[in-house]
């Protein structure tokens, strides 16, 4: 049913299509203008509407790079209240910069954290502002085609693979399926941790959009929860009663996650950057509450994206158990190195910058 719905679509989605590929065959043309930078750029993205696990990859990099370079990330800020170019300090909140570069302020103390809508002009305020920056990471920026960057890590779902997918709104793309061919490499992400190498093969070879990308895997590996108030962790159960309050693009894999984990689940969902409100709170203990009266081991659980959203009501919260469950990407057949040493070649053609300003080029 919902498959014939979605083919009723169709000519919306044709329309669609026109529009981003008129657009991309400007850029293409020169006729709309791309910028490079004299400087290492590394853009994280997707053709997908969201849930490929952009914010998680981010973070896999900056920890991974940040004892050797000094990193910086710049994001859009998506559905905060302000507007234009800002860095993240200690009174940044979610509303201001975004939920995901509030996580990253969060998580990462000793790397700059950047939001502004226009990449352009937001990329030389970095480097005004923080001049020993070495490495940029645009999160999700795929489609903002005014940079080029140096390196683009473009990310895939392996239960739905861009190439099987269909444009917006008949499926999830919302890019055409052509434009990974401005891919550096592809990360087919959220893997079966046993995914077998043939099966790999097979995959590689359809996802590839020319010989010079190389294909990575990863999976999903579920950290141990800690408290959202004081950072207190403990272990999940089989015994235990969660309800999963949780406003992500794509929680599948969480839910399948829980299913294999504990007997018992209930999920309270809102939608991706869901902006936490008074009442919402109120009507989440309400429901947490009713939950708890038949169950044992009970407690909430949220996502690392719903807790920075969800920081403002700790007074509320103190009392009450509410986990975090971290999430990262798991790099499958021992590729992590192969990856690391691809993105570090990248940085290394740059010289060292010194005092000297970045050169923009069209």
């Amino acid at each position: 049913m919902l498959k014939s719905f979605r083919y009723l679509l169709f000519p919306f989605a044709f329309i669609y299509w026109i529009v981003i590929w008129t657009r991309n065959k400007l850029f293409d043309l020169k006729i709309l203008k791309s910028s490079q930078f004299n400087f290492p750029i590394l853009s994280i993205g997707n053709l997908a509407l969201g849930g490929t696990g952009k914010t998680p990859m981010t973070e896999w990099l900056i920890s991974h790079l940040k004892n050797d370079y000094k990193i910086a990330t710049l994001s859009r800020g998506y559905k905060r209240r302000t507007k234009g170019f800002a860095l993240a300090n200690e009174k940044s909140t979610a509303l201001e910069i975004g939920d995901e570069p509030m996580q990253f302020y969060q998580k990462f103390q000793d790397i700059t954290v950047a939001v502004g809508e226009e990449r352009l002009v937001a990329i030389p305020q970095i480097l005004y502002q923080k001049p020993n920056t070495e490495l940029i990471i645009l999160d999700d920026a795929m489609q903002h085609r005014r940079v080029d960057p140096g390196y683009t890590v473009m990310l895939t779902e392996y239960d739905n693979l861009y190439t099987r997918d269909l444009i917006f709104p008949c499926g999830d793309l919302r890019d055409i399926r052509s434009s990974a061919k401005r891919a550096n490499c592809i990360i087919v992400t959220k893997c079966p941790a046993d995914l077998k190498m043939e099966d790999s093969i097979r995959i590689s070879e359809e996802v590839k959009s020319h010989e010079k990308q190389t294909v990575y895997f990863t999976t999903i590996n579920y950290g141990t929860p800690y408290h959202l108030v004081d950072g207190t962790k403990i272990e999940i159960n089989t015994n235990d009663s969660i309800l999963l309050a949780c406003g992500i693009a794509n929680p599948v894999a969480l839910k399948f996650y829980l299913e294999r984990k504990v007997q018992f689940y209930e999920m309270s969902q809102y939608r991706d950057h869901h902006i936490y409100t008074s009442s919402d709170l109120q009507e989440l203990l309400k429901k947490f509450e009713i939950f708890s009266v038949n169950k044992t081991a009970k407690l909430i659980l949220t996502t690392e994206k719903d807790a920075v959203r969800l920081t403002k009501f700790k007074e509320e919260l103190a009392g009450i158990p509410i986990y975090v469950i971290p999430i990262a990407h798991e790099f499958l057949f021992h590729q992590e190195n192969a990856f690391l040493e691809q993105i570090s070649a990248f940085i290394r053609q740059f010289e060292p910058r010194g005092n000297q300003n970045s050169i923009v080029q069209d």
